[in-house]
């Protein structure tokens, strides 16, 4: 049996025309989601994303994973320089959207965007909690037992909007920024999805934000990533996960780099006082002091190497018990 029929004012409802704005590949998942379940309701009519940047070792300037999937969709794009002005806003214009949805876009909107059409956005935390540009990773390292997505109103004030729609999941033990990212982008387009459906039928109604709960994240940097050994052990784990895959958490020893990939919170060592950062068991599989606890590290990669189980590369290394990680 095929799916229930829309219901009658459903059908009856127009089409929504819809601006997409997005960068990554959660934005595209997003994106990719609407525009596969776009006969019904509502139609992506353009796409707005960054400008192509240079990526990997040769530099070439690459689209984004968002413009493209709508490439290959034969979408109208703006790679725009420049949002603030009145070519971009005359171009945007030229959709005649009904709505702006922005998902990881990466810039603050200005005002003449967010009166051209209804903005949505999708935020991938449950906010009030973890505004900002690092939502995930942010969650990550506060320990949240829940995350989720959030359908807001976009204002001019950051993540601040009136809440449309929440939906909420549980982060697994061994969530990674990666792993989270694929879940939430799902969950973001089925959370959209829903929303349009109500915005349709006048079901979607708002709810202010309590600015007393809110919380900050900022755009993770490649030097937050370095390990401070003297932090406690269960903060140096979720930072591995955190920045899985990147910027990866980091290290030294020997005057060598390493990458931190996998570790988990160690049992207590017992009658073990050590400075932080210090080797203090390296069977079954490395043991390092933390300024609260001991961590155990289980996969690590040495600058052009493979990633490898941390035990393989202590004993290639020859590290024993006092060698110091860090500085």
């Amino acid at each position: 049996m095929g799916n229930p029929p829309p219901p009658s004012s459903e059908i009856d409802a127009p089409r929504l025309r819809v601006v997409f704005m997005g960068t990554p590949a959660l934005a595209a998942r997003v994106l990719e989601s609407l525009i596969a379940a776009g006969q019904h309701d509502h139609t992506v009519v353009g796409v707005v994303t960054r400008p192509d940047q240079p990526r990997k070792r040769g530099l070439k300037l690459e689209p984004s994973e968002v413009a493209m999937l709508a490439a290959q969709h034969g979408i109208r794009t703006l790679k725009p320089v420049k949002i603030r002005t009145a070519e971009f806003l005359g171009e945007l214009r030229s959709f005649a959207p009904d709505v702006i949805v922005v998902a990881a876009y990466g810039r603050i909107l200005p005002q003449g965007v967010l009166e051209l059409a209804l903005p949505l956005n999708v935020h991938a935390s449950l906010l009030p909690r973890h505004r900002g540009a690092a939502p995930i990773e942010g969650s990550l390292l506060a320990g949240d037992t829940f995350t989720g997505v959030t359908i807001m109103r976009v204002i001019a004030q950051m993540d601040a909007g009136p809440i449309l729609l929440q939906r909420s999941i549980p982060v697994a033990d061994d969530e990674t920024q990666g792993s989270l990212k694929k879940k939430l982008a799902v969950l973001g387009g089925d959370a959209l999805l829903e929303a349009f459906r109500r915005l349709r039928t006048d079901a979607l109604a708002e709810m202010p934000q309590d600015e007393k709960a809110a919380t900050y994240t900022v755009p993770v940097k490649k030097e937050d990533s370095v390990i401070d050994w003297r932090s406690a052990a269960v903060l140096i784990e979720r930072m591995v996960r955190a920045y899985d895959p990147w910027p990866v958490a980091r290290t030294s020893t020997g005057g060598t780099d390493l990458l931190l990939w996998r570790a988990r919170v160690a049992p207590p060592v017992s009658g073990a006082t050590v400075q932080p950062g210090t080797l203090v068991a390296t069977k079954p599989v490395p043991v390092v002091g933390c300024g609260d606890g001991f961590l155990e590290l289980l996969e690590v990669q040495a600058p052009g190497r493979r990633r490898m189980p941390a035990a393989d590369f202590l004993r290639g290394r020859q590290l024993a018990i006092g060698a110091r990680f860090g500085t």
